[in-house]
């Protein structure tokens, strides 16, 4: 397997990983060089199929196109099925990790493996509803797991904070296991519910209507949004 890319840094570090899904998408690139420039180490990009969740984004056209323009880590998540038949495209356009759903296919083992086969970073998503059990077999060979925390396919919806439970568990599965894994939580992030889901665990807030399109730009979104998880961290240290 090809080594993993970029350098080992601690999986417990607090990071916003901005989704491009609800950034202007007749600017797609500037948007990803503003979150550059905001200082966060990566960007998301949703993938969906119009199969595993109702909506359709982006291709591998669309990533071999930011890939260029920016330095950042491009994080692939994969709201798609089977995630076998993309992986390669996605891999070969430029993303540096790819992010497969525990209910998108039967052979979950496999996919993480194909994604490394590329020396790629593996990641592993659950869906609300899903149990933190369900991973139990792969979570040590991923270097992200991601808790939904709305149901996938669409931005701006509600958080469900029935999720709390399973970041805790999460965690403490991390600290019982001794996994140097990142801890990522998504949907409905904003000021009043990151420090909710960092209380709870998670260290890499992906947030898209709380980034994109507010007012005083992204980086002021970006330190806002930091500022108000790190007040609960530093609350629990």
């Amino acid at each position: 397997m090809p080594p993993l890319p970029g350098p080992m840094r601690s999986a417990n570090d607090l990071k916003i990983a901005p989704s491009i899904l609800s950034a202007d998408f007749t600017r797609l690139g500037e948007a990803v060089q503003e979150a550059e420039a905001s200082g966060v180490d990566r960007v998301q990009i949703d993938i969906m199929d119009g199969r595993f969740v109702p909506n359709i984004t982006f291709g591998p056209l669309a990533v071999r196109a930011l890939r260029p323009l920016t330095k950042l880590t491009l994080e692939l998540h994969l709201m798609v099925t089977p995630p076998e038949d993309f992986i390669d495209a996605f891999a070969e356009a430029g993303a540096d990790t790819l992010i497969v759903h525990q209910e998108s296919t039967p052979h979950l083992h496999r996919a993480i493996q194909h994604i490394h086969s590329h020396g790629k970073k593996a990641g592993v998503a659950i869906n609300p509803s899903t149990p933190v059990s369900m991973l139990s077999e792969v979570i040590a060979s991923v270097q992200l797991a991601l808790v939904m925390t709305v149901n996938p396919g669409f931005g701006g919806q509600e958080f469900i904070p029935e999720t709390l439970s399973k970041l805790r568990e999460l965690r403490r599965t991390f600290a019982e296991r001794g996994l140097n894994c990142e801890l990522e939580v998504d949907g409905g992030i904003h000021q009043q519910t990151a420090p909710l889901v960092v209380e709870a665990g998670a260290n890499v807030l992906v947030a898209g209507s709380a980034v994109f399109g507010v007012a005083g730009g992204v980086k002021s979104a970006v330190e806002q949004l930091l500022r108000a998880a790190s007040g609960m961290r530093e609350a629990h240290q």
